[in-house]
């Protein structure tokens, strides 16, 4: 990898294995969630494919064909993805803004996002374990969108 890629290049610009190093693996983006037209619900409940205690895929080759909700992030496609946590490395980059100083990258490992909770480790519960009736129940987050309308403004 470049050193200190994600200072100098823009998303476009990244090859695969800085792309995914970016990825800082707090498993937020694969907690189960509702998207409507003016809001964000998030709920504490993992994807069947998340290693919850590990916070990473356990299939992430076929997890597009695995799991239909599941999303492939591009450089082009970041933006529509306005319900990616605010942390995320994608999202702050798209922004022009710096990654955290707990981030892998810099901290040179995940103990200090995990120290800090940034993982979804120590509150996801497993799919198998949430009947879907009962996933109000579990709501980590709710916030509203801003239409993409206004934005082009």
């Amino acid at each position: 990898m470049r050193e200190r890629f994600w200072e100098r290049l823009s998303l476009g610009e990244l090859n695969k294995r800085e792309w995914e190093a970016l990825c800082d693996g707090c498993g937020q983006c694969c907690l189960l969630r509702e998207v409507e037209p003016n809001a964000v619900t998030v709920f504490g409940v993992a994807c069947e494919l998340l290693d919850i205690e590990a916070a990473r895929c356990r299939d992430y080759a076929r997890r597009l064909e695995k799991v239909p909700s599941c999303h492939r992030l591009t450089p082009a496609n970041v933006p529509r993805y306005d319900w990616l946590p605010k942390t995320c490395a994608y999202r702050l980059l798209h922004h022009g803004k710096p990654l955290p100083s707990w981030h892998p990258l810099l901290a040179g490992g995940r103990d200090k996002m995990r120290k800090k909770g940034i993982t979804v480790s120590h509150y996801a519960l497993p799919c198998e374990e949430v009947p879907r009736r009962h996933l109000k129940r579990h709501v980590v987050e709710r916030w509203p969108l801003v239409s993409r309308a206004s934005q082009k403004k």
